[in-house]
């Protein structure tokens, strides 16, 4: 039998009703905010042509109608969802690449982007300009992304044949470094290759500090 009188069920029910309320409300309001992003700030080289400045601008959603190569540097703030890229892209017009070093300082990584259809000439010059950015004091310590872009070209190379003509692997031994194949009818291709050096620049930022 329930001994309950009607007074004692109105006041369960407004208690269960408030714990509800609390309940939803906490779910709702005191979520705190979510941990901010962490940022990076990577250098952008490569020769003119290359495709750095497209790949940028399609990262950031910018309009690719008027793009053109860029003549001294800029900076754009790529995000992600892990982190952002606070990008410093260099010009890589012969007259400007002998002033690259300037730019070096206080890079976390770097982002070196190469057409991959390119002359034999060029992609010598991409070759000795790739081997100089690896070996700079101010750069040799960090990750590399190595883009061979213009993928979608008939005359591109494969990533195997960009290893091998670069020497990559005696070069580049012992340091943090990724090639990936790139262009810009394949975003989420380029996208992907990003991810994968942020995790490679976290994964340095949490390493313990040698004594």
């Amino acid at each position: 039998m329930d001994y309950m009188t009607v007074s004692e069920r109105i006041q369960i029910s407004f208690a269960v009703c408030r714990i509800g309320i609390y309940t939803c409300f906490r779910a709702l309001c005191c979520k705190g905010t979510p941990p901010p992003r962490p940022e990076y700030d990577v250098v952008c080289v490569g020769l003119t042509g290359s495709g750095k400045t497209s790949l940028l601008s399609q990262l950031c959603s910018e309009n690719q109608d008027n793009i053109v190569p860029t003549t001294g540097f800029s900076i754009k703030a790529v995000p992600f969802q892990s982190a952002i890229l606070n990008v410093k892209e260099l010009g890589g017009a012969a007259n400007i690449r002998k002033y690259w070093s300037r730019y070096y300082q206080g890079s976390q990584g770097v982002i070196f982007v190469l057409d991959s259809a390119s002359s034999e000439d060029e992609l010598e010059t991409a070759r000795n300009e790739l081997h100089s950015a690896l070996q700079h004091p101010q750069l040799c310590t960090l990750p590399f992304l190595i883009l061979a872009n213009h993928q979608d070209k008939p005359a591109a190379r494969s990533i195997q044949e960009i290893k091998k003509y670069f020497e990559l692997e005696p070069l580049a031994r012992g340091k943090r470094w990724l090639l990936q194949p790139t262009s810009l009818d394949d975003m989420a291709a380029v996208k992907d290759s990003f991810s994968m050096l942020i995790n490679v620049l976290d994964e340095r930022e949490h390493e313990p500090v040698q004594i």
